[in-house]
């Protein structure tokens, strides 16, 4: 008897459906419902379930009862055991991993992490440092009732680990109105941090350079102390600073007196990362101990977001610097609006 052909189609569909379901991982959850598709990572507490249907699916494992893997994966376990295998559900609700040397049962609350077989351990890859680049320019011009000219250049470089971050920077800043110098600055620095808890560091940084309208030569100011997380989550950090500091500023002025001090570091930074943009918020001051009167103050604020999909990004803040005691004829607080192109790259 021949079949029809609409027959023969709706068997073969029905063919590839149970195929691609015998080949496929599936993930049991405590109301009864069946995940199927690929998992392709388990970390901190969840599993990532690739799907054909609903992307990307993270599932907590306290809710998981069963877990089947259809292709190998390396299994880390909480007491530090690694193994390479596949996951299957035994009927008592453990998980076993098979593997070529064979067979591990645990529970599934007791995977900590896995990877791709041939790939780097994620806790050994997380400790290799990172290098990430970002060079910066300005350039600002006006003409009719007024002639502005002015020019921005900056580098920075950054290393980092999941426990130690070092940052790098320069930037020349020089503005001309009407044929006068309204900005002629330049700094050089470091910012160096280390945790030695899950959100409590310790941190040294140092920054010298020249501010020439504000009629210092030459300034210097280095730091250390400790810095705690109060916010520490992918999208969103909040990290605060206290330690000790010291202040040295050297005036072209003969009758502004020089400032060479210790004194106390705080700041406030905070992080927080959109899809596809970033915003930054950052706040320190620095009081001096022989004068609490004369102190140091500085903000930054600024929303950067991807131009297009290659390395280029814009950046768009506003700056606050402010001195409470400065020179003759110098104002006490400079305030920049700035729209930034940066060239970012790792």
């Amino acid at each position: 008897m021949r079949l029809p052909d609409t027959f023969k189609s709706l068997v073969a569909l029905a063919a590839v459906g149970a195929a691609s379901v015998l080949i496929a991982d599936t993930v049991t959850v405590k109301d009864g419902s069946k995940l199927v598709g690929t998992v392709t990572k388990i970390d901190a507490g969840s599993v990532t379930l690739e799907t054909a249907y609903a992307g990307k699916i993270t599932i907590k494992q306290s809710e998981i009862v069963s877990l089947d893997t259809t292709e190998p994966m390396v299994v880390r376990l909480a007491g530090g055991t690694t193994m390479a295998g596949t996951l299957s559900t035994t009927p008592s609700g453990d998980v076993s991993i098979q593997g070529e040397d064979g067979t591990i049962t645990t529970k599934v609350e007791k995977i900590a992490t896995t990877w791709e077989p041939g790939t780097t351990d994620p806790a050994v890859a997380a400790l290799q440092p990172k290098w990430g680049y970002q060079a910066s320019v300005d350039v600002t011009g006006k003409t009719g009732n007024s002639e502005e000219l002015g020019t921005r250049v900056g580098f920075t470089a950054t290393r980092t680990t999941s426990k130690e971050t070092l940052k790098v920077y320069t930037a020349y800043n020089r503005q001309e109105t009407n044929g006068t110098k309204s900005a002629d600055q330049f700094k050089l620095g470091f910012d160096y941090s280390k945790l030695f808890t899950e959100r409590a560091s310790w941190y040294l940084r140092d920054e010298g350079g020249f501010d020439r309208v504000k009629d210092i030569d030459y300034y210097n100011v280095a730091a250390t102390g400790l810095g705690y997380d109060f916010i520490k989550r992918p999208v969103q950090t909040l990290t605060g600073r206290v330690g000790l500091a010291h202040r040295f500023e050297n005036y072209g002025n003969p009758a502004t007196d020089d400032v060479n001090s210790a004194g106390i570091d705080f700041a406030v930074i905070h992080d927080y990362t959109f899809s596809n943009a970033k915003l930054h918020n950052e706040l320190g001051l620095i009081p001096a101990f022989n004068d609490f009167a004369n102190y140091q103050a500085r903000h930054d604020s600024y929303y950067e977001m991807p131009l297009g999909a290659g390395f280029w990004k814009l950046r768009v803040g506003i700056t606050n610097d402010y001195i409470s005691q400065p020179g003759p004829g110098v104002e006490k607080l400079d305030t920049t609006y700035y729209t930034r192109l940066l060239l970012d790259w790792r």
